[in-house]
């Protein structure tokens, strides 16, 4: 039985993060895939969508290989039935909290693990209800300065449980970093054993 090997199809730091703390050994390899900028009724379709993308992608370019699995994932914030995407800039992202700003949107994350044996694949998506903290146009001001906003969606990124910001009112942190690690636990057990 030869070793197990896990790709990650994402440049994310807190994906990483959260694969390295749980300990999990894995290789990144950045999928190419562009987010859309729309196109899609509700957001799980539009997780899964990108997901799935970003996993075909990685594992068009690896080709088959024995006990390989690729696990990508795609977050997006969604408020008043539009998508909160990356933003392009400072402006963009302060429009963003500004609309977020002492509301609850949905946070969601689609996740799709590929076997390039080529015997098995799932996806799946989940949600979480997030609250951004009311604040003045000065205080979203201070937050774009001193909080990583750049390459998250929704110009945000949640700082552990008690962050002043960001409260997660329903779902996982994990979930809301960017890879629901509960759920990806149970579906990579399932992977093994299918794997042998």
């Amino acid at each position: 039985m030869g070793q197990e090997r896990i790709i990650l199809a994402s440049g994310s730091s807190g994906r990483r993060w959260l694969l390295e703390q749980a300990g999990y050994s894995f290789e990144v390899k950045v999928s190419q895939v562009e987010e859309p900028l729309g196109g899609y009724a509700d957001p799980a379709s539009f997780v899964q969508a990108v997901a799935w993308s970003k996993a075909r992608a990685v594992a068009e370019d690896m080709g088959r290989l024995g006990r390989t699995l690729v696990i990508a994932a795609d977050t997006i914030g969604w408020l008043d039935g539009v998508p909160l995407l990356k933003p392009d800039d400072a402006d963009h992202a302060r429009s963003m909290l500004t609309a977020m700003q002492g509301r609850i949107h949905e946070l969601w994350t689609g996740v799709c693990l590929w076997d390039l044996a080529g015997s098995w694949q799932i996806h799946w998506q989940e949600k979480s209800l997030v609250r951004v903290a009311r604040m003045s146009q000065e205080e979203i001001g201070q937050y774009l300065q001193t909080r990583i906003w750049k390459g998250c969606s929704g110009s945000y990124a949640v700082d552990g449980p008690n962050d002043p910001v960001i409260q997660i009112l329903e779902g996982s942190l994990s979930n809301v970093v960017g890879l629901p690690m509960e759920s990806l636990a149970i579906r990579l057990e399932d992977w093994r054993k299918l794997a042998g």
